[in-house]
């Protein structure tokens, strides 16, 4: 069916439920990045396959909506004369919102898509205009996406304490304390994540995640109440989950929440990250909404000893995947016979090699020349680039590994230097200039992402440039790649950095329709005590191991600090990952990691 005809054929399905309009998120019943394709409404109306968007759409005109990483991407999949393309930081939905509304208009929303903060900013805009915004339950769109996929429902499976560092029932216990500290008798928890970290279980229901799609109810005594498909449970599972978990049906969740309500408890519930249908449910049954944070995304973030050992070794292990690649790469490439897809593919089967490997990570992104400009680019059939010499080649990739979740991004050179190589190295020295100013800060314990993220930024901003995107993310523990609370960047929250947060470090710079440059590793949160200090100071551990391209490196826009940097860095990959290679591949790294 042809976007028009779908366009058409939802504004008769509005037309008919009394609607002027819908919200329709790219989004699933637990507001997950990634989702399952029977909750990808966004991209059966639109085309748009990123992973943060929202269309809105009226009787007359529609628009769509996302930020910077995606705004090449969303006007090469999105149909312009359908669609008003917009950027949602410069051009946000309520803006648009308050002038294509009329008084007395009435949109709708799905409760299960939208968190209640997110769609008070919303329905400010819509009541501003004179319209209102309504519940749309079920939702308008799912009454004519007749081909709609199956949900998802795979077995569920024990994480070992081995790999968690610690008892699930300890877990509870601990986070139930948490629950009864913020003046509730329980929390509600939507982020398949937070229950897959409280319960020490794993599913595969979304790609790229090991997570199973569940609720959960956790009361301040430890108990909790889990909402799936019992079926998904086998006997080993069950015992794992041990008494203080009941499991039952999702069909049990509703009035579960009416019971809480009836008594009149005081129950959490995160207005940030849980669906509006739950705060809304719950008042309605006469429930007290406490408004704090899931109670489960901060410890989940802080690894204990055991997940900081497990994501050492798996980065190792995906360093050996990682190396063998770019030596097969600088071998391969030159000679203009290999594709995007290509490359992505003997990327993957390298790490499939490895121990304890689960998959990737995320869709890696495997791109060529331009290609490489597209923040969030995804090869496909159509768009697939060969890769030739000259080009500037970006690789951003991870895993997922039982103990620990990877994510890496290099940019190089293929065969000879291209005509503005000069400029290309001058970007790719300040990106990398921007990723040893995070590796190396120290600071007073207190501060948060935010307050440090602009020192990534300094060298391209130096010259008047600067990039689309924060500087770097929260990581699970074979869990999402992706993970709150916590980011090096100016939308992220003001939560202080703590020792045992695993975040990313990706600088980059973009040059559209000609090349793109980013430079990701791991860093881990750890104590870094100096000589002198008035307070505890933290700083990072980086994880990843893997050379930057020489090649692309300008020695004199680097200070001596910034190059001794470079050298010990090499110098570590080159000792801890050559003698895990075969003597080509070793005699390769050895070359890449030779001192500036």
């Amino acid at each position: 069916m042809k976007p028009e005809r779908r366009l058409a054929e939802l504004r008769a399905a509005l037309k008919r439920r009394n609607l002027t309009g819908l919200l329709v998120p790219r989004a699933d019943e637990h507001l997950n990045e990634y989702i399952p394709a029977s909750a990808d409404r966004l991209r059966w109306l639109t085309g748009f396959t990123g992973s943060a968007g929202l269309a809105i759409v009226l009787a007359d005109r529609a628009a769509m909506f996302t930020d910077g990483r995606y705004q090449l991407q969303v006007r090469a999949e999105v149909d312009a004369a359908h669609f008003e393309i917009r950027h949602s930081i410069e051009q946000p939905a309520e803006a648009w919102l308050a002038e294509a509304l009329k008084p007395g208009d009435r949109l709708g929303y799905d409760p299960w898509l939208h968190a209640e903060e997110a769609l008070a900013k919303l329905r400010r805009a819509v009541e501003g205009a004179g319209a209102a915004l309504v519940p749309a339950e079920p939702n308008p769109l799912d009454e004519v996406w007749t081909d709609r996929p199956a949900p998802p429902a795979s077995p569920v499976a024990p994480h070992p304490a081995v790999f968690s560092g610690e008892d699930a029932a300890a877990k509870r216990v601990r986070i139930g304390e948490a629950v009864a500290k913020a003046g509730a008798s329980a929390a509600v928890l939507t982020a398949p994540d937070s229950i897959a970290w409280l319960l020490n279980i794993r599913g595969d229901d979304v790609p790229y995640n090991p997570v199973a799609l569940a609720f959960a109810i956790l009361r301040a005594d430890g108990q909790v109440s889990l909402f799936l498909d019992p079926a998904r449970i086998d006997p080993a599972t069950r015992a794992h989950l041990g008494n203080g978990v009941a499991v039952e049906p999702r069909a049990a969740l509703a009035p579960a929440l009416d019971r809480l309500g009836a008594a009149r408890e005081a129950v959490l519930v995160d207005p940030r990250t849980a669906p509006a249908w739950f705060a809304e449910r719950l008042r309605a049954a006469g429930a007290r909404l406490v408004a704090e944070s899931d109670p489960v995304a901060l410890p989940k973030a802080t690894k204990n000893t055991v997940e900081q050992a497990g994501a050492r070794a798996a980065h190792r292990r995906d360093a050996v995947a990682v190396c063998r690649f770019l030596a097969w790469l600088d071998r391969e490439a030159p000679t203009g016979a290999l594709t995007e897809v290509e490359a992505a593919e003997r990327l993957l089967a390298f790490r499939a090699e490895g121990e304890r490997f689960r998959g990737e990570s995320f869709p890696a992104i495997s791109g060529a020349g331009p290609n490489g400009a597209i923040i969030h680019y995804r090869a496909t059939g159509a768009s697939n680039r060969r890769i030739v010499a000259g080009d500037v080649y970006l690789s951003d990739s991870g895993a997922q590994y039982l103990d620990g979740t990877t994510d890496v991004t290099r940019a190089v050179l293929v065969g000879d230097p291209p005509a503005d190589i000069g400029e290309i190295r001058d970007r790719f020295t300040r990106v990398l200039k921007g990723h040893i100013a995070i590796a190396t800060l120290r600071w007073p314990k207190g501060v948060a992402g935010p307050h440090v993220e602009a020192m990534a930024r300094r060298a391209l901003w130096d010259v008047g440039l600067d990039y689309d995107h924060g500087t770097g993310h929260g990581i699970g523990s074979y869990l999402s790649v992706h993970e709150g609370p916590t980011g090096l960047s100016r939308a992220a929250r003001p939560i202080p950095l703590a020792p045992g947060m695993i975040l990313s470090n990706e600088p980059g710079f973009y040059a559209p329709g000609r090349w793109g440059i980013r430079l990701e590793n791991l860093v881990l949160v750890v104590e870094a005590p100096f000589e002198g200090a008035a307070k505890s100071f933290l700083g990072f551990e980086t994880l990843t191991l893997a050379p930057f391209d020489r090649r692309l490196i300008e020695p004199a826009l680097l200070i001596p600090s910034e190059r001794s940097w470079i050298d010990a860095y090499h110098a570590r990959v080159a000792h801890e990952v050559g003698p895990l290679l075969d003597p080509a591949d070793r005699m390769w790294l050895a070359a890449a990691c030779r001192p500036l």
